[in-house]
C-alpha cells in the first residue's frame, strides 16, 4: 500500500503527457539532458535516456545539468526499489551536481519520502490541476485518468521560471522556506536530546 492506495506493479509503460513534456522543456531552456527511467514509448526524447533492462537508472550517473523523471510509482520487486529511491536520487542530483530536476509523482504528502526528499530538499511543487492525469499507456492516450492526483516537483535554483511555466498547469508553491525551518527543528531536537 502507498498513500492509502494499492500499488500497481504491472510492467506497463506509463508515459508523460505531451503538455507536460513541453512544459518541462520550457523550464529547462528547450531540452532535457537526462531521463533516468525512460521506456521504448517515451516522447521525452532526452539527450541521454536510461531504459531497463540495459540501463538501471538508479545505478547510472545523474551528473547532468537538467533531469526529468516520471518514475515507476509501484514496487520493483526484482530490484527491491520504490518511488522513495527515485526521489532520493532527485534530491542527491540537485545537492551533489547542482542539477535542475523535475519529477512527475503522485501526491503523497503524508509519506516519509515526501518529508525527507521533497519538503526538505526541493524548492517548489506544482499541484497539477489534472486531478485524473491521463498518462500515455504504452505511448497512446487512451483517455483513462490516473487513480491519484499528481504533482510536479522542482529541485533547482530558478523558481521564477518554474512558476511562470507551471502556473497554467496547477497551483505552484514555493517550499524553499521549509528547508530553513527543518534545520531549526533539527537544532531544537538536538538541544533537547543533550
Amino acid at each position: 500500500m502507498s498513500a492509502g492506495r494499492n500499488i500497481n506493479t504491472l510492467s506497463q509503460s506509463w508515459g508523460t503527457p505531451h503538455k507536460y513534456v513541453k512544459a518541462v522543456k520550457a523550464v529547462f531552456g528547450g531540452h532535457i539532458d537526462l531521463d533516468p527511467c525512460s521506456n521504448e514509448y517515451s516522447i521525452v526524447k532526452a539527450r541521454v535516456e536510461y531504459t531497463l533492462p540495459k540501463h538501471d537508472g538508479l545505478k547510472e550517473s545523474w551528473n547532468y545539468p537538467t533531469i526529468y523523471i516520471n518514475p515507476p510509482y509501484g514496487i520493483d520487486k526484482v530490484r527491491g526499489t520504490t518511488i522513495k529511491n527515485w526521489l532520493a536520487r532527485c534530491a542527491h542530483a540537485y545537492e551533489e551536481y547542482d542539477s535542475e530536476v523535475l519529477a512527475l509523482v503522485p501526491i503523497a504528502a503524508n509519506t516519509s519520502h515526501w518529508k525527507k526528499y521533497v519538503f526538505t530538499k526541493a524548492k517548489a511543487i506544482c499541484f497539477l490541476y489534472d486531478t485524473r492525469l491521463r498518462f500515455l499507456e504504452n505511448g497512446i492516450d487512451t483517455g483513462k485518468g490516473a487513480p491519484m492526483a499528481c504533482a510536479m516537483i522542482y529541485w533547482g535554483n530558478n523558481y521564477q521560471k518554474f512558476y511562470n511555466v507551471f502556473i497554467e498547469h496547477g497551483a505552484v508553491v514555493d517550499i524553499s522556506n521549509l528547508q530553513g525551518e527543518n534545520i531549526g527543528i533539527e537544532r531544537k531536537t538536538l538541544k533537547l536530546a543533550l
